[in-house]
This record gives C-alpha cells, structure tokens and sequence, in this order.
C-alpha cells in the first residue's frame, strides 16, 4: 500500500431493521413510574387496601347484603363526588354542593305538596332551580374575578338560612310532608330510589346511576373538546383564553354540572324518605371535596381523573360502614377520614412531582 494512500471515510452505517436509536431524552419510562403518574392509580390501591384490612376486620363486610349497602353509601357520594371532581380539575371548588341537594329535594316536595301537583312538575322544577343555583355562582365567579371560595361560601350560608326558613313557613314545621301518595310518586321513586335483586342480594339504582355517571364522565373528560377545555381552564386560564378556550362557558357550565348532580342526589333522597329535613346537608360539601381529592384531584387545578374520585367515594362507604359492622366507636370515622385526606394529599404531591421530574 503506498504511503500517500488516504483512508477510505467513514460511512454512517443505518440501524438495522427493529431497531431504535436513542439519545436518552425519548426513552420511554419505566411502566411504573408511568401507572403513579396516573391520578387514580394511588386511590385504586388505597382502595383495595382499606377493603382488604375491613375484609379481616369486620367479618360481616363479606356478606352480599353488607358490601351492598357499602356501595350504595358510596354511589350517593360519589354521584355529587364526580361533578365537584370536575369543577376542581377546572381550578375552583363549591362549597355549597351539600346544602344545595337539600334546596332541590325541598322545592320539589313542596311545590308538589303545597300546589296538589304531580310530583313530576316538582322534579322538573328543582331541576331547573338547581341548574341555576350552578349559572349564578359561575356567572358571578366570571363577572367579579372572586375566588370560588369566597362565592360559593356566600351561596352555602343564602341556602343554608333560605332552605330553614322557608319550609317553616310553608310547612310551619322543619320538614316537609310526606309526598308517598301522590300521583307520579311511584314512576319517579322507580327511577331515582328503587332496588332491584342481584344473587338475591337487593342492591340500590343508585350504585348503576353512579358507574354510569362515572364512565360518561371519563368519555367527556378524555375524548372530547369540552375534557380539554376544562383541564386548560385549570392549569392557566390566561393561557387558555389566548388559544380561544371559552373559559367563560366552561366554568359556568363546570358549575351547574355541579348543580345537576345535586339535584339527582336530591331527587334520590327525596324519593326514599318521602320527606326532607331543611337542616341537613351541611358539611356534606367537604365531603364531596375531600373524595375528590383523595381520588387525585388537586385543589389548584388541572389535574386529576374521574375514575379517581370512584374510588375515593368507595373508600369512604367502606371505612363509614366498615367501622360500623366492626363494632367500633363511629366517631372515629372522622378520624379516619381525616388520616385519608392527609395521606392522599401527600401521596398526590408525591405523584405529582414523580410525572414531572425529567
């Protein structure tokens, strides 16, 4: 070979057919990390969790009849937990969702009651009142920028002395009267009270309204605009607004979704009891909050699923009726609540942070 031979250049040789190059900055992540950074995920197992340490410690939950009334205790949460769970991913939350089930089963048995009317108009009517409770807290949200605690605390503390007072004067009593033996009283109750038999176990319409509700929920959160629209308005609404998001109709509607639910959970407790105590339904609203957050959501927005708040609502049905089927003190049912609130907040900052490391 002669000595004033050049070497041949390099040629770059393509990667062989299957497989991929990397530079680090697009490998996939580990499957784990990428389930915890899934909201429900931590829930789902804090689920199953509680109802295993329930399972040993209060024999009389594996019973058919004892895990139907633990969903049933769940449905009729989670059914006001899953619109309150969307409004928080749009960045607010309602404090008056607990009093506002109230106000819809009261304006329906009174004005069915007090007018002889069909106790459908009743339904129809507080429909439409609670919708509008929902339009006048989003529209005030909008017009005067004030935080959505501030706003929906003013609604809560308006219903709360409206809902006493005038079912005092209407009724002069409380509560209001029995509205078993009107016409339209049985279709209704069929539809928002009645019980049908599994494995000859009797189990409330409401736990099929509530998986129902929660798997429309994940459609709309996940596969459409509007799901987009309500994750934008939480993270940044500013931004959002720039990309043409209405925000102004996303949040309005975020809380009257809120005021449907209510009125639903109205109607079903209204039909179940025949009648209705003005004064209940306060601190429901925490409630509510509390199996959003434990189901992922978080308070600042943007964040979370409504599969999440599924479970959160379970959590709470298993510990508030485990602890009663363990033989235990019920006041530490508060207890335990508190302790789960706590722990998914630090487990959801937690998950947080693990998503968004790089």
């Amino acid at each position: 070979m002669s000595m004033t031979q050049q070497a041949t250049p390099a040629v770059d040789t393509p990667p062989a057919p299957g497989q991929k190059q990397s530079d680090g900055r697009t490998r996939q992540r580990p499957l784990a990390l990428r389930l915890l950074a899934r909201p429900e995920v931590g829930v789902f197992l804090g689920a199953v969790a509680v109802l295993v340490f329930f399972l040993f410690a209060a024999p009389p939950v594996r019973d058919g009849s004892s895990m139907a009334n633990i969903l049933y205790q769940s449905s009729t949460i989670g059914i006001m937990a899953l619109p309150v769970a969307l409004l928080m991913i749009g960045g607010e939350f309602d404090l008056s969702a607990g009093v506002a089930v109230i106000t819809s089963a009261l304006t329906a048995s009174m004005l069915s009651y007090q007018l002889t009317l069909n106790v459908w108009m009743g339904v129809i009517v507080a429909l439409i009142v609670s919708l509008g409770i929902g339009a006048f807290n989003g529209w005030l949200l909008v017009k005067t920028g004030l935080p959505s605690f501030l706003v929906t605390l003013g609604t809560f503390l308006i219903l709360q002395g409206v809902n006493l007072a005038i079912t005092k004067l209407v009724t002069g009593n409380v509560a209001t009267d029995d509205i078993s033996d009107m016409d339209g009283f049985a279709q209704a109750q069929k539809l928002f009270a009645s019980t049908f038999e599994v494995g000859g176990v009797n189990v409330k319409i409401t736990v099929v309204w509530w998986l129902v509700f929660a798997a429309l929920a994940t459609w709309v959160l996940l596969r459409t605009k509007y799901g987009n629209w309500i994750f934008a308005v939480g993270g940044n609404k500013e931004s959002a607004r720039a990309v043409g998001v209405p925000v102004t109709f996303t949040k309005i509607s975020l809380f009257m979704l809120v005021g449907f639910g209510a009125w639903f959970v109205g109607m079903h407790q209204l039909f179940s009891f025949n009648t209705v105590q003005s004064g209940e339904g306060v601190g429901q609203e925490l409630i509510y909050i509390a199996a959003a957050v434990i189901g992922g959501c978080l308070l600042t927005g943007g964040y979370g699923s409504a599969i999440g708040p599924v479970f959160g609502a379970f959590m709470f049905g298993m510990v508030q009726q485990g602890i009663v089927y363990a033989g235990w003190n019920p006041d530490w049912f508060k207890a335990f609540l508190g302790v789960m609130l706590l722990g998914a907040v630090l487990i959801n900052l937690w998950v947080q942070r693990t998503a968004t490391r790089r």
